[in-house]
């Protein structure tokens, strides 16, 4: 029942959010529309901000779920871009009212997990430290996440497969050439 009522409550979020910027929405604005009480909100999430980062995760780990190795991560990254564009209004509003660092933070805890676990994938041939392989997943995270900014602060406007394939040239190869150069 909980996550019935947190998706309900994402989806007045998201409902609202077409009619008003995210700094003029209220909790009970969510609640009325939702059809519930502040209590219950605040019983779900802390505030507004919290709602939103789980809105955020929720729908990115919807996308996420299957394309978390190094053959699917073009998949999951246009997923990515797919959703966002799907969902304009909202990741508009995201970005127009929130600081830019801490829509940064969130998307880097996104894209993080997805470049980890690429990176492990890929690094099994290759004698490297723990610590190597989170830098190199940390290197990729603030290039993609630097890539998808971009792409918001110019209006969603080059297609997200034009985007990606881009990506792919730059990354294809480097990731092995990256734990030659860290192997033990």
């Amino acid at each position: 029942m909980s996550d019935i009522t947190k998706k309900a409550i994402s989806a007045s979020l998201k409902k609202i959010l077409c009619e008003k910027k995210l700094s003029k929405i209220t909790v009970q604005d969510i609640a009325d529309d939702c059809g519930i009480n502040r209590q219950t909100f605040y019983y779900h999430f802390q505030d507004i901000y919290d709602l939103v980062e789980w809105t955020c995760i929720e729908d990115t780990e919807k996308v996420l779920k299957e394309n978390r190795t190094y053959d699917t991560w073009q998949e999951g990254f246009l997923a990515v871009f797919a959703l966002a564009k799907k969902d304009k209004v909202f990741i508009d509003n995201i970005y127009r009212s929130v600081s830019l660092e801490m829509l940064e933070q969130y998307l880097y805890r996104l894209v993080y997990p997805l470049l980890k676990n690429v990176v492990d994938e890929k690094s099994k041939r290759f004698s490297v430290h723990d610590e190597d392989k989170e830098y190199i997943a940390h290197f990729y995270k603030y290039a993609f996440v630097g890539v998808l900014l971009d792409w918001v602060r110019h209006d969603m406007s080059e297609s997200p497969e034009s985007i990606v394939e881009k990506v792919s040239k730059i990354v294809g190869g480097t990731i092995e050439i990256a734990f030659k150069n860290f192997g033990k």
